[in-house]
């Protein structure tokens, strides 16, 4: 059985050579005849680090991006016909793919009525119509899926596997999947819905969602398994209930009562001293959510509130925070964290509108008596009801005070 693991520099170099050609614009038929002797046998691990130099040797992200669906094309037969052991429940990547077999049938399910609404004619039941949108109101619920690999398992391979760098890639397939969903929303939100633009828009979702599926399942899934121990697999899965599962998947949750014991001396906080508990109490029970990362750029710290407005996971303590981030966003991250640490700027403001509230993040720079910067502070605040606020309030009036669910 041909293992993920197996990496021979000479097939490597080859399958290298091979993605660079194509890229440049050779002439893929003649290229895959070439190197069919390397193609026929290219594992997920070679596959990773191929597409790991592309990134790091002078082609753009978008580059790559745009030409990765042509050369896993060439890949395909190879990485299709490997067997690697799927790893049984209670193990974290088996509900993961659980998840994978649950939007499959999903999607198998609503092509009768796809079928009805895009028909020659343009017609289709007002059935079949509501079908479809309750469809994509249930597609919603795999972003679950996308959450879980971004927040958990990419930081954990990315610490014991060092040619990680196409995981951004798919993370920015996952954007794509996100934005085909805002896309379709809106369509179908039209009195008169465009059959032919959602026909398109459909289509382009789907081509999305199933070579995810594949190149978690024929790559980055049987590389994790050969890169990360057991005791790794376990964590995962304690961090992936916060979270939570999409589409009625529920492992069982291990019992945790055996949590790790706090130090009860007091903390020196300048202005009194807490105990370990009753700093952790206050920092969840701010209406904000805090996230620290030190001047290393590495995180060190998120506030664990129950509702908090960005997903984090236990995970990503330690892990660059450029790679908490998808591609698209990192100039903007290097950019502020620059300007921080070189003095020209302490503070950074966005706000944004998601689910119906009104978000305000703010970025601030910690420095230390001396002025050396010392890291970054995330402050991030639902600000919805503050907005709203008229004239004066100085009486208490329980009444009016609305407890958050």
């Amino acid at each position: 059985m041909q293992a993920a693991s197996v990496t021979h520099p000479e097939n490597l170099n080859n399958l290298i050579n091979f993605a660079k050609r194509l890229i440049d614009g050779e002439n893929g038929r003649e290229l895959i005849l070439m190197y069919k002797h390397s193609l026929e046998s290219v594992t997920a691990e070679e596959t990773m680090k191929v597409l790991d130099h592309l990134l790091t040797c002078g082609y753009s992200f978008s580059t790559v991006k745009n030409n990765v669906g042509r050369i896993l094309n060439a890949f395909f037969r190879s990485l299709n016909d490997h067997k690697w052991k799927r790893p049984a429940e209670p193990h974290f990547l088996y509900y993961l793919m659980l998840e994978n077999r649950a939007v499959e049938k999903l999607i198998a399910g609503i092509r009768p009525s796809l079928r009805l609404i895009l028909g020659r004619d343009g017609t289709g039941s007002s059935d079949s119509l509501v079908k479809v949108r309750n469809f994509i109101m249930s597609l919603k619920e795999y972003e679950l899926h996308y959450i879980k690999k971004e927040n958990i398992l990419f930081p954990y391979l990315e610490k014991t596997f060092t040619q990680y760098r196409c995981l951004q890639l798919m993370w920015s397939f996952h954007d794509d999947f996100r934005q085909g969903l805002k896309t379709l929303e809106e369509i179908l939100s039209e009195e008169a819905v465009d059959r032919e633009r959602f026909n398109r828009e459909i289509g382009k979702l789907f081509f999305v969602i199933f070579p995810i599926i594949f190149r978690e399942e024929q790559i980055v899934f049987p590389v994790a398994m050969d890169s990360l121990p057991t005791g790794a697999w376990n964590e995962m899965l304690a961090q992936s209930f916060e979270t939570g599962w999409c589409y009625g998947i529920s492992p069982a949750a291990k019992d945790q009562t055996a949590v790790m014991s706090r130090n009860v001396d007091r903390v020196d906080l300048g202005t009194g001293l807490l105990k370990p508990g009753q700093i952790i109490l206050m920092l969840e029970n701010l209406p904000v959510d805090i996230t620290f990362v030190d001047e290393n750029d590495e995180v060190c710290y998120f506030s664990g509130s129950k509702h908090r407005i960005f997903p984090r996971s236990k995970a990503i303590i330690g892990r660059k925070v450029q790679n908490c981030h998808p591609h698209e966003s990192v100039h903007v991250v290097n950019e502020i964290l620059e300007a921080f640490r070189n003095g020209s700027r302490d503070q950074a403001d966005f706000w944004i509108q998601s689910k119906g509230r009104f978000i305000h993040i703010r970025y601030f720079a910690m420095r230390d008596a001396g002025g050396s910067y010392k890291g970054t502070i995330e402050v991030s605040q639902d600000v919805t009801g503050i907005r709203s606020l008229q004239g004066e309030k100085r009486l208490l009036d329980w009444g009016c005070l609305t407890k958050d669910k």
